[in-house]
């Protein structure tokens, strides 16, 4: 490990807004952040560049950015401290402990901003929008929370509709492409690093809003493993 991530790591641990691996945090972000505006957050969130521009955008909401990498949540902390966004949070840990760290219902919105799609069809499991993980989401998300999902892969975006459609879930928002519209709602003009690389090279990024408005039986999970490998099999997506 380099000399800069090591110092950072050492960085951070004195940070006010950084919580590594935290205890005993369920239903106490309204303490740690000294108010009871609502809470997103921001998962996989790299260097935080949309818990920065949310929390810019909305100083009357707390928001909190995930990810196990310090040396990334550093910057967007660093950011946080310098800009004086006492309503900017992050935490370092992986998302399978999520649960672990909101209490029932105590997170009102989630935004997943250019997650790892995991290819191949194999990994499909580990993507961030799965029912192995919206299972992790569902108990901490208020009955009429949001997910948004912004990426420029069109196998995560379709992935994402299937799983929606298989276990009948509420769809707020589906746009293919939110730049051919000028009009782009601040919130959606938001970008991260991994958007301006434009890894996918299709040159459009994708937006769904959903809610956790249903159950998430596990028997359909070979509903949605049938559509991963059909959509490889016919070519459609891989």
């Amino acid at each position: 490990m380099g000399q800069k991530k090591l110092e950072r790591f050492a960085e951070i641990k004195t940070f006010e807004n950084v919580l590594e691996y935290p205890k005993n945090m369920q239903g106490k972000w309204k303490d740690f952040f000294g108010n009871d505006n609502p809470v997103t957050l921001e998962l996989a969130c790299g260097k935080g560049e949309y818990a920065l521009g949310l929390g810019r955008l909305h100083p009357n909401r707390n928001f909190i950015g995930i990810d196990v990498k310090g040396n990334r949540i550093w910057r967007g902390a660093k950011t946080a401290l310098t800009e004086n966004l006492k309503n900017v949070a992050f935490i370092r840990s992986q998302i399978e402990s999520i649960t672990d760290y909101f209490a029932k219902e105590e997170v009102s919105e989630m935004w997943l901003t250019f997650p790892d799609p995991h290819l191949p069809n194999v990994k499909w499991k580990k993507r961030l929008t799965s029912p192995r993980f919206l299972r992790l989401y569902k108990p901490i998300l208020k009955n009429d929370g949001i997910i948004h999902l912004k990426t420029d892969s069109p196998v995560l975006y379709k992935f994402t509709k299937a799983v929606i459609d298989i276990f009948n879930l509420e769809t707020v928002t589906d746009n293919d492409n939110i730049y051919k519209n000028l009009r782009v709602s601040p919130e959606l003009s938001i970008k991260t690093f991994y958007e301006s690389l434009d890894i996918a090279g299709f040159h459009k990024v994708h937006y769904l809003a959903f809610k956790l408005n249903n159950d998430l039986p596990f028997e359909k999970d070979e509903l949605v493993k049938k559509y991963v490998f059909e959509s490889a099999k016919n070519g459609k997506d891989f």
